[in-house]
C-alpha cells in the first residue's frame, strides 16, 4: 500500500512538472514571440521613408508584337504596366514587419507572405517552368546584342546594363511597313523594359542588365521559363535587404507588394467602382477613392497592430466576383502555388516557404 502512494505521489509530481513545462514554454513563446516583434521594430524606431521606383509602360504594346509577347508569357504583364503609383508610407510599414529569416510578414494576426500565386494571379507570370539561371561572366555583350537588339548598341552598354530611355528612344513602335526583324528586336526591348522598370526594377533606377535578353533569343523558348519564380526572388532579396536600417532604397516589384497588401488588409484597400479584370493588380489602375484611409507612416502601423485573424483576408481570391475574372488556364494547377521550393534568378536564391502559411491556401 505504502509503494502504491509513493508511485502515486511521484507520478503526481511528475505530472506537476509536466504542467509546469508546458504552463513555462507556453509562457516563454508568448515572450519570445513579442520580442520577436518588438525587434522587428525595434531597428526602425526612426522614421525611415524608403525610396520606392517604378517606370510604368508608356501605353499598351503593339498589337504587332502581341504573339511574340504571349509566346515569352509576357502578354498579361504587359497590359498592367501602367498607370500604377507607389505608397512608400505603405511599404516601408511592411517592410517594417518582414522576417528575413522566414520570408514572412510577422504580424499580430499571424504571419504571411507573397505567395506564387499571388504572382500568378496578380501579375499573370508563369510560375511553372525552369529556372531563369546562367552564366554570364564570359558573355560578349558587344557581339550578343548587336545581334539580338541592334549594331549601335555597344557605345551604350555599362557593366552589362543598359538604359531604360535609349531602349525607349531607339525602338520606335512598328507600324505595318516594319520588317518581321524589326518587330522581333521591338519586342525584345519592350520585355526588356518591362523587366527593368517594372518586374525587377534595381537601385538605379534607370538601368537593366542585358542577362534578361540572353533568354530573348527564342520566345517560345522564353515561355518555358518561370518568371513569376524570378520576380518574387528579386522581390524577396529586396525586402530583405531593405530591412537593414541603413538602407534609404528598395527595388523589386513594388507594385505586386503594394496590390498584395490591399487584397488582404482592407483598411488599406482604396475604393474602386470598377469590375475586377486580370490580370487582378489592374485594379488599381483605375480611378480610386482614397478617403479615410491612412496617410502617415504612425498610423499604418498602429493599424497594422491592431489586425485580428478575423480582419486578415487570407484567402482573397476565393471572393466569386474575383473567381469570375480569373483565366481558366490559370486555375489548371493549383498546387504548384504552395510548394516550398528555392526561387532563382541567376546568382539569387531565395526560399519560398508556404509552409509557414498554409491559411492562405486554405488549409
Amino acid at each position: 500500500m505504502s509503494q502504491f502512494l509513493q508511485n502515486a505521489s511521484t507520478s503526481a509530481r511528475c505530472q506537476g512538472k509536466k504542467q509546469e513545462n508546458a504552463s513555462s514554454r507556453k509562457r516563454f513563446a508568448y515572450v519570445d514571440r513579442k520580442r520577436f516583434l518588438e525587434g522587428a521594430l525595434s531597428v526602425h524606431s526612426v522614421d525611415r521613408i524608403l525610396q520606392c521606383y517604378i517606370r510604368n509602360m508608356t501605353g499598351p504594346p503593339s498589337p504587332l508584337i502581341e504573339d511574340y509577347l504571349r509566346e515569352a508569357g509576357f502578354w498579361q504583364v504587359a497590359i498592367i504596366g501602367r498607370g500604377c503609383k507607389l505608397d512608400p508610407k505603405l511599404i516601408t510599414a511592411l517592410i517594417e514587419r518582414w522576417r528575413p529569416e522566414t520570408h514572412t510578414f510577422h504580424l499580430p494576426c499571424g504571419e504571411c507572405t507573397i505567395t506564387l500565386e499571388d504572382v500568378y494571379l496578380q501579375l499573370g507570370l508563369p510560375v511553372d517552368g525552369d529556372t531563369v539561371t546562367g552564366s554570364v561572366h564570359s558573355v560578349d555583350w558587344g557581339a550578343s546584342n548587336r545581334v539580338l537588339l541592334t549594331p549601335t548598341i555597344l557605345d551604350n552598354i555599362n557593366g552589362g546594363r543598359i538604359k531604360i530611355g535609349w531602349l525607349r528612344d531607339t525602338f520606335l513602335e512598328p507600324d505595318d511597313d516594319s520588317t518581321e526583324l524589326e518587330k522581333i528586336r521591338y519586342a525584345r526591348a519592350y520585355i526588356l523594359q518591362i523587366i527593368g522598370g517594372y518586374l525587377m526594377p534595381d537601385l538605379s533606377r534607370n538601368l537593366v542588365h542585358l542577362r534578361w535578353l540572353l533568354k530573348l533569343i527564342d520566345f517560345r523558348a522564353a515561355g518555358e521559363f518561370s518568371w513569376g519564380s524570378a520576380v518574387l526572388a528579386t522581390l524577396y532579396r529586396e525586402m530583405c535587404e531593405a530591412t537593414r536600417p541603413n538602407k534609404a532604397k528598395i527595388g523589386g516589384c513594388l507594385s505586386l507588394l503594394q496590390s498584395w497588401a490591399r487584397f488582404r488588409f482592407p483598411f488599406l484597400r482604396p475604393g474602386v467602382d470598377h469590375p475586377y479584370t486580370f490580370p487582378l493588380i489592374m485594379r488599381w489602375n483605375h480611378s480610386a477613392s482614397y478617403a479615410r484611409l491612412p496617410t502617415c507612416l504612425e498610423d499604418i502601423r498602429l493599424l497594422l497592430e491592431q489586425q485580428s485573424e478575423a480582419q486578415f483576408q487570407w484567402t482573397p481570391y476565393e471572393d466569386p466576383a474575383i473567381r469570375a475574372v480569373i483565366l481558366n488556364e490559370y486555375l489548371q494547377n493549383p498546387n504548384v502555388w504552395h510548394v516550398k521550393v528555392p526561387l532563382v534568378n541567376f546568382a539569387i536564391v531565395e526560399m519560398h516557404q508556404s509552409d509557414r502559411v498554409l491559411r492562405q491556401f486554405g488549409f
